[in-house]
């Protein structure tokens, strides 16, 4: 998309880009429509990723105002993704990010609206909701670990658009694998979820890194990660819905792989390491959300274990101990999530994970991705000393 009205110029003709249609309040004023997405039956539209980019912009104050927020969640209407309390991040170079702060950002109750006002330091800049991590980033991850010999790359089978979905091993292979824990890990099922993406990337850096730390975790566990679990969606600029509009973090009971290939491929690797006779010790889904962290899964020793060791970390900000995945209800068919439906069929230690994209009570500012690289190695000693 690009348009040219008056010196500003906006496109989102890169990959993950995505913004709905800008109007020109004035040549320094630009209301900018959250394109959004909904599912497989037009509800749950949810507004939480935009990303976009701004030229020949004059070093003057420039308004930007984010519309056509309210969405849906779990098919109750009035959700906003985007908030009083969110600060989007800009970048220019479209490497290093930053938040807007405080005194940048303006929020309209009754409009529903977020306005961010600056002036530019250069001519060019990106705005994301938060920093983006693309397959491109995954790429250079995946090739800049391919060659250390105690990785195994696969691919556990494509998504609708017949995109690889990697599958990453980490373990040491001079120690039999009997004796070792077994750790999966699942990031990104939904696209907009990047902040997932900068932990896993810290983590798996780590893991293959000449730290003493790091080689005790490799030769006392095997980890397996799913590091890109909807990259269509990535790629597309989407939120949470696969290419069909199926949420591939719902629909784990029924698997169904006409619609979504994604859970049906990735339930497949797991359950197929299961009936070779292996076990899995512990599984957890990382994801974002706007507000808080928390851990949520089966109750017991090693959910309470993984939350205490997670609280000891710098930027984990849970509080009142972990919540049970089941015991509110039945839930509807095709709507479990991957750890409710890893603990149903096959009763496995399996968690879900939430982190908090707005102000963080530890750090007292949102999290950065130098936050949630440093967030990987922890997140790996927090796993290792709560799996069983």
């Amino acid at each position: 998309m690009l348009l040219l009205i008056a010196a500003i110029t906006v496109t989102t003709s890169f990959e993950a880009g995505s913004l709905g249609r800008v109007e020109y309040v004035s040549p320094l004023h630009l209301r900018c429509a959250v394109k959004g997405q909904a599912d497989q039956d037009g509800r749950n539209r949810q507004a939480n990723w935009y990303y976009f980019r701004l030229d020949n912009l004059p070093k003057q104050d420039v308004r930007i105002e984010l519309t056509d927020l309210a969405g849906e969640y779990n098919y109750r209407p009035g959700s906003y993704s985007v908030t009083r309390n969110t600060r989007p991040v800009y970048s220019y170079d479209d490497r290093t990010w930053k938040h807007f702060t405080d005194e940048n950002v303006e929020w309209d109750e009754k409009q529903g609206r977020l306005t961010v006002r600056f002036t530019p330091e250069r001519p060019r800049v990106w705005i994301a909701h938060v920093p983006p991590y693309t397959t491109a980033h995954l790429a250079k991850l995946l090739g800049d670990i391919g060659r250390h010999p105690q990785v195994r790359q696969e691919s556990a089978g494509r998504t609708v658009q017949g995109r690889e979905l990697p599958l990453v091993t980490i373990t040491d292979p001079a120690a039999p694998d009997s004796d070792k824990r077994v750790v999966w890990l699942m990031a990104r099922q939904h696209a907009w979820e990047t902040g997932t993406s900068w932990v896993i990337d810290g983590a798996v850096r780590y893991l293959v890194s000449d730290a003493p730390e790091a080689a005790k975790l490799r030769r006392a566990v095997v980890w397996k990660i799913f590091p890109m679990a909807d990259p269509d969606g990535v790629v597309n600029g989407q939120v949470r819905f696969n290419a069909h509009g199926y949420d591939v973090n719902r629909n784990w009971d029924t698997a169904d792989a006409r619609v979504v290939p994604e859970i049906a491929a990735m339930k497949k690797a797991m359950f197929a390491w299961l009936d070779s006779g292996r076990r899995i010790d512990l599984f957890l889904a990382l994801h974002n959300q706007e507000a808080g962290d928390y851990i949520e899964g089966p109750a017991g020793a090693v959910a309470q274990r993984l939350f205490d060791a997670l609280g000891k970390t710098a930027s984990f900000q849970a509080a009142g101990g972990p919540r049970v995945s089941f015991g509110k209800g039945a839930v509807d068919k095709g709507r479990m999530t991957v750890n409710q439906a890893l603990f149903h069929e096959r009763k496995i230690q399996a968690f879900l994970m939430e982190l908090g994209v707005e102000r963080n009570a530890k750090l007292a500012r949102p999290r950065t991705t130098d936050d949630n690289l440093q967030f990987g190695p922890d997140l790996l000693n927090a796993l290792a000393a709560a799996a069983p």
